[in-house]
């Protein structure tokens, strides 16, 4: 085995405002750093700053950027352009940088874990000790699950049960903690089956580990926690099924979470301080962040900090989908007087995140809010979708219980058919936008997308947007939908020879 250092073990796990670039988590021999139960803890921390890291910044932003809701202006200096305007290749460097910091993630991960397993072996342990054990392992499993997921989204097509089955469609699976310079035992890409597989055995593993704790200690049981929950398990695996097309692994998932009578939805009156100041009922899981230990800015991508520019701003086609009393409509966007060239525009800007004032490390915003990678509302939203087929009164109850704690005075409506799964999608579109949702959306619905470009709310907002991707389109399967694999990474392994994504 190929002797490393941690140092480039977390290489995923502490990301800098900068997104990519990689902060040292220590200099300790990887034979020696795991040897107490204290030893999994440190570790245990860095893997939570991982899941902080891939919750937040482009993480977030990269894929909306791609689709249909934001534009950007002739200010935004070309930050995220390739991407934005659908002209990249397999030699993208953005795209090799998340590859590789999943796997830097897993990684990571996989050593943990294989080091946890051999100090249960050590009987050296207590009872209290191994359920604490157990809940490390468990977090591991269920990050290791979540990086390999959000590899799926982004470099696999939409599951089918044809795709599923067919080689080479999924990821390559890396289960062992094993560095080596031996290009023959690096992994080819397996199944999505295969792949979707490993997945479901580590978060039925993550589950089990953690009801064990629960059942000693369930204070994560609770809005706003920090730690994993099986709530925060039953929530990923509710979304996975919601993607893989299994509506009813989905809807009984997301039922078991909303029926926990734990979350509330916010009210119409709170909703504004869940994206201000992070304060929410309807948080199954909130990543904890102080001054001094912040995530990705999400924001800034959107909001210049002098408060009067803007990288990128929603479409005409995004503003006009909320009504006037639906209080998403001014909590999510504001209006600013941007300076572009010489010259003022009053233009509606996405301000979903603010910043939380508590996070700031000076006087100039900094767009960081705390994320909140599982929310109730998804839930209800996918319990509504999933039910949309098979049970009509169902998918309309959780859609019209979310409308009216988003909508003042709404009255609730009933549809069927494709007017319902219409409304659902809609739904989910304004619920949802800029938390990452909505490009692999509109891929599993096979749909395609033509980006807006006039702006009837100020027609002088069309002489700032950028020419760089203006009024894009992507026809329906548009291979680009799907990232390629890294060409770095296809020249490196062998073993990927033939196993490329469409179109590349």
């Amino acid at each position: 085995m190929k002797k490393i250092f941690l140092t480039l073990l977390m290489t995923g796990a502490l990301i800098s405002s900068c997104d990519m670039e990689v902060k040292p988590y220590g200099s300790l021999d990887d034979t020696t750093a795991i040897q107490s139960l204290n030893d999994c803890y440190r570790f245990r921390n860095g893997l939570y700053n991982s899941l902080k890291g891939m919750t937040t910044g482009s993480y977030v932003y990269i894929t909306d950027l791609q689709g249909d809701e934001f534009q950007a202006t002739v200010s935004y200096g070309n930050r995220n352009g390739i991407v934005h305007a659908g002209t990249f290749t397999s030699a993208e460097g953005t795209f090799e940088s998340y590859w590789a910091a999943f796997y830097s993630v897993i990684t990571s991960a996989n050593y943990i874990i294989e080091k946890m397993d051999n100090l249960r072996n050590s009987s050296s342990f207590n009872e209290d000790e191994l359920i604490e054990l157990d809940r490390y392992e468990a977090e591991a499993k269920f990050i290791r699950a979540y990086s390999y997921f959000s590899l799926m989204q982004r470099f696999c097509e939409p599951y089918t049960a044809e795709i599923g089955a067919t080689e080479a469609m999924g990821l390559p699976i890396v289960k062992t903690y094993d560095p080596t310079g031996d290009l023959t035992k690096y992994p080819g890409r397996s199944s999505q089956d295969d792949t979707y597989k490993f997945i479901d055995e580590d978060l039925t593993d993550a589950l089990n580990g953690l009801a064990k704790y629960e059942a000693k200690n369930n204070e994560n049981l609770a809005p706003e926690a920090i730690y994993l929950s099986t709530n925060a398990v039953k929530a990923l695996q509710a979304r996975i099924a919601l993607y893989k097309g299994d509506n009813a692994t989905a809807l009984s998932k997301s039922e078991e979470v909303i029926n926990s009578g734990i979350y509330s939805l916010a009210e119409i009156s709170e909703f504004k301080q869940m994206w201000k100041e992070d304060k929410t009922n309807e948080a199954i899981l909130k990543i904890h962040m102080t001054n001094t230990e912040l995530g990705n800015s999400t924001g800034g991508t959107y909001l210049g900090t002098k408060l009067n520019s803007a990288d990128y701003i929603p479409s005409y086609e995004t503003i006009s989908m909320y009504a006037e009393n639906d209080i998403r409509s001014q909590v999510y966007f504001d209006t600013w007087n941007l300076s572009v060239e010489g010259g003022t525009f009053s233009t509606v800007v996405f301000n979903k995140y603010p910043g939380n004032d508590e996070l700031k490390t000076g006087s100039d915003p900094n767009f960081v809010n705390m994320s909140k990678p599982f929310r109730l509302a998804e839930l209800y939203l996918i319990a509504a979708e999933a039910a949309s087929t098979t049970d009509e009164n169902k998918a309309n109850k959780y859609l019209n219980d979310l409308r009216e704690k988003r909508i003042e005075g709404y009255q609730r409506t009933t549809y069927s058919g494709q007017a319902l799964i219409n409304e659902i999608r809609t739904e989910r579109q304004k619920e949802l936008i800029g938390e990452g949702f909505r490009l692999a959306d509109l891929n599993r619905w096979g749909l395609g997308f033509q980006r807006g470009v006039s702006h009837p709310e100020n027609p002088d907002v069309e002489s700032i947007l950028a020419v760089n991707g203006k009024g894009l389109s992507y026809s329906v399967k548009d291979y680009r939908y799907v990232w390629p694999i890294p060409s770095a990474e296809m020249q490196t392994n062998p073993q990927l020879k033939g196993q490329q994504n469409k179109g590349y």
